[in-house]
């Protein structure tokens, strides 16, 4: 075994469990172990006083950190807080923190960059330079709650909506989920774990049964030669197959698919366009969310006007449908929708 070898943040309980045993530890040591990780939020293995030093020495000895580095966090006006955090190779990705009354949702990555090169992302103008790790993904929740709860406030959301594709990190996405889903740990349920896909229809409709979490499609157009420029991958997944992946999702009682549509001036903020998208969305249990467009240096689009973004959401919420617009959050950090870029050292 190589040094640093081990991440433990990228363990289920069942594999620490295992490894403690090769190790010829007592079975409860697991136990306390995962209960340093997820319950204590322990950022290093030196915290874990209850562990003896001889057993927190070989820890240190073979296993890497248990956090991310900061490389900047920043603070917006609206109380959102955006950290850079960078990984042991030096690459970066960008978390993001929104507080509000009731709840706190973290936004996560899940990729170092993006291949989907949606031109009104910024993510989507850097390229994929790697999927992150299992436990990458972890580390941005544990790292995160531990920042906030310090501050006194909570972290009870999670959603995959930060830079990358989920669906195409799909093995790490998947156990990361189910770690941060275990109820003796960091337990978030279901209801409040959301996944953002671009429309990956094979392994959206697997994820629902691995997982059984919350889904959100960024929809942004339901015109075919629309979307294939707004997203790209609508070219080998069009509007009909993802729509027939939709109605295949195995949704929970009393829950709907989220569409993420992005309001964009003289492209797809028509009353035609309203009208399209309510047909395409019959028969589907959904809510919209609109969501005005995040200006970001060098983009060729305009956000619609907040007008028209009313008229929109009037047009479609009189058929029955729920259509919420989305409040901008740390825009004036570069932390809103779409807006979101790592880089590398």
């Amino acid at each position: 075994m190589n040094d640093k070898a081990i991440r433990l943040t990228g363990l289920s309980r069942e594999e620490i469990t295992q490894l403690l045993a090769q190790w010829d530890e007592k079975p409860f040591r697991a136990k306390q172990l995962w209960s340093w990780l997820y319950v204590k939020l322990a950022g290093e293995v030196g915290e874990m006083t209850d562990l003896s030093k001889l057993f927190r020495a070989k820890l240190e000895a073979c296993c890497q950190p248990l956090r991310p580095t900061v490389q900047s966090q920043q603070l917006s006006s609206d109380g959102t807080i955006k950290w850079l955090l960078s990984f042991t190779d030096n690459q970066q990705v960008e978390t993001v923190y929104i507080p509000e009354e009731e709840r706190g949702t973290l936004c996560i990555s899940s990729q170092v960059g993006c291949s989907l090169s949606c031109p009104f992302c910024h993510t989507g103008t850097q390229k994929l330079a790697r999927n992150l790790t299992t436990s990458e993904i972890v580390e941005q929740v544990t790292f995160a709650r531990a920042q906030v709860e310090a501050g006194g406030q909570r972290l009870t959301n999670i959603v995959l909506m930060g830079m990358g594709e989920p669906l195409y990190n799909y093995d790490a996405v998947v156990k990361a989920v189910r770690i941060i889903l275990d109820g003796s740990g960091l337990a978030i349920g279901t209801r409040k774990i959301t996944l953002s896909t671009s429309g990956i229809v094979p392994k959206m409709v697997q994820a629902g049964y691995d997982l059984g979490i919350n889904l959100a499609i960024s929809l942004h157009s339901v015109r075919d030669e629309v979307r294939d420029v707004l997203v790209p991958i609508n070219k080998k997944y069009n509007l009909s197959a993802l729509r027939q992946g939709a109605l295949a999702y195995p949704l929970k009682s009393n829950r709907s698919i989220t569409w993420e549509y992005v309001m964009l001036e003289g492209v797809n903020d028509s009353l035609e366009d309203a009208q399209g998208l309510v047909r395409y969305l019959s028969g589907i249990p959904s809510k919209v969310n609109l969501i005005p467009f995040n200006p970001w240096p060098g983009t060729p689009y305009r956000p619609s006007s907040a007008q028209t973004i009313k008229q929109f959401q009037d047009w479609v919420g009189k058929t029955g449908l729920v259509t919420v617009i989305r409040e901008r959050r740390g825009e004036d950090i570069q932390a809103a929708c779409g807006q979101l870029k790592g880089s590398r050292l």
